[in-house]
């Protein structure tokens, strides 16, 4: 191997292929060589990284995803970038999936120019698309669709409650901004999937928290009751705390628990005397968990709409 590499800069840990080693004067048996001696990292079959490079984004926790990103960039072509729901992890994008779901075993998804003829191996999803400059950006050393493009493209091929999810996750951690999305939208306006995704994007609210909130902000849309403010302080002559949802009409308060919220028993008691202090300030409180949301959107809309039927009819506490 020579010492110094004309690889462009973005290729992360200096990754190239059994190929690329062999025209620079490797033989098979130097690269096996080389590979036992820690100097170069096989990533995957015909794929390598420079050792000490590896080692380093390999300390990362998403470090051997960047690495199978960066290989299989290598056998799509010139163009591909890293795109859906890799781009989203590259980027620290929350996504809809189990929460067993190892990141580790999913496919690397890419798009590629679409004049481009060569398609991705076993395990890669390569998509056809028009990459403008302005919708590619560079993260961790590989080339990535933009925080707004890949929320687009996430919320042009998944379900729409997928797309709230990543869309919210994105807002929520400033990186990208409605208008951002919106100028994505505007420049691919003709492609498939496009009016799902304009949906989301205008649905998408950076006041979710988790996506356990933004699954459930999807569950009131699809039961028709009215949009909850989200993250609001309440109380009246003393602020009690701050409530996930609030339909301030109906005097009631939607509270979502993720299944890491009260890791410390503490926090049930806490929440128990919130409750109660919520409910002695005229509100009506409903809590709901994964199963709730996921599984029984009937149970959500019935508890909340009588809540509201509580909260109408209840006398309210004097001032």
């Amino acid at each position: 191997m020579t010492a110094k590499s004309s690889l462009p800069e973005w290729r992360l840990a200096g990754v190239r292929t059994a190929a690329e080693l062999r025209a620079k004067g490797n033989s098979a048996a130097q690269i096996a060589n080389l590979t036992q001696q820690g100097t170069l990292v096989r990533v995957r079959r015909g794929v390598y990284a420079r050792g000490a490079m590896a080692e380093q984004v390999l300390r990362r926790t998403d470090g051997a995803q960047l690495l199978a990103a960066a290989a299989e960039l290598l056998s799509v072509g010139p163009g591909a970038v890293a795109s859906h729901e890799t781009a989203a992890w590259i980027h620290g994008i929350e996504l809809l999936s189990s929460p067993d779901r190892d990141p580790a075993t999913s496919k690397v998804t890419l798009t590629r120019p679409p004049a481009h003829n060569r398609s991705g191996r076993a395990g890669v999803r390569v998509h056809s698309a028009q990459l403008p400059a302005r919708h590619v950006t560079v993260e961790h050393g590989i080339p990535v669709t933009t925080a707004a493009r890949t929320i687009v493209d996430l919320a042009r091929s998944l379900e729409f409650r997928a797309g709230v999810v990543a869309a919210d996750s994105a807002l929520r951690q400033r990186l990208v901004t409605k208008a951002d999305m919106e100028r994505v939208l505007t420049e691919c306006a003709r492609w498939s999937g496009i009016k799902t995704a304009a949906d989301v994007v205008a649905f998408a609210d950076r006041l979710a928290e988790s996506v356990l909130e933004s699954l459930a902000r999807v569950v009131f849309k699809d039961c028709g009751l009215p949009p909850p403010e989200l993250q609001v302080w309440v109380g009246e002559a003393e602020v009690v705390g701050r409530v996930d949802f609030l339909w301030r009409q109906f005097w009631t308060v939607a509270e979502v628990d993720g299944r890491m919220k009260y890791g410390d028993p503490n926090r049930a008691v806490q929440q128990l005397d919130r409750d109660r202090l919520l409910r002695d300030a005229g509100y009506e409180v409903v809590h709901f968990g994964w199963q709730h949301i996921n599984e029984s959107p009937g149970y959500v809309n019935t508890a909340i709409r009588k809540a509201f039927e509580r909260g109408r009819r209840a006398p309210r506490p004097a001032a």
